[in-house]
């Protein structure tokens, strides 16, 4: 079996069985991502490299914690959050989030098959220059959903939060984006909003 073709959790296995020299493959296929979702999550990026470098390490350690029979990409997701949040909190020297009152309001469990491709396509060319201007909880969920790529299950699992509260904070973030941008859709500066999200 190639390289290639071994998943995630193969290697995961096999480092789990002794091979410790595999990890190395799942640091070059999610180094880049944990820097990209990192450096657009954390406020500080001059120490992004020793936070992802955290993530590693703690993954590593815990790497026998991992339930092979599952998928990879949501694990190493959760120990980056809260690796991130960590250094936040560091940072800020106090907690960032209030009371969250979306985890107990009525909302629907599933993805929004409504959501129409045009719609992703703006609310994409939006995010780059509009993180700041969301609150933190709805700035990850956006980088998670709209550049990491996850699924609604996925980001629950990492956030540990129930699907739908994912849901309604996608929702309530693309609002937000879409009042702040709103007066530039035709602007000069809306036409320069980056093209390339995964840069």
């Amino acid at each position: 079996m190639g390289e290639i073709e071994i998943t995630d959790e193969q290697i995961a296995l096999l480092v789990q069985n002794g091979d410790k020299d595999k990890f190395s493959l799942l640091m070059d296929r999610y180094k880049a991502k944990l820097f990209r979702y990192g450096r657009k999550f954390l406020a500080n990026e001059d120490n992004i490299d020793d936070v992802v470098q955290e993530v590693f390490i703690k993954a590593y350690q815990n790497i026998r914690s991992f339930d092979v029979n599952q998928k990879f990409s949501p694990w190493i997701y959760r120990i980056a959050h809260n690796t991130y949040i960590n250094s936040i909190k560091k940072i800020s020297r106090g907690p960032i989030y209030t009371f969250d009152f979306d985890t107990i309001v009525s909302h629907p469990v599933y993805e929004d098959p409504s959501i129409k491709e045009a719609e992703e396509v703006e609310i994409k060319k939006m995010v780059d220059t509009g993180l700041e201007k969301l609150r933190s909880n709805y700035r990850e969920i956006v980088i998670l959903y709209y550049i990491e790529e996850l699924s609604y299950k996925e980001i629950a699992d990492i956030l540990h939060i129930p699907i739908g509260t994912v849901g309604i904070r996608l929702r309530r973030a693309k609002e937000a984006l879409k009042k702040a941008f709103g007066e530039h859709k035709n602007s000069e500066h809306f036409a320069k909003v980056v093209q390339e999200i995964k840069e």
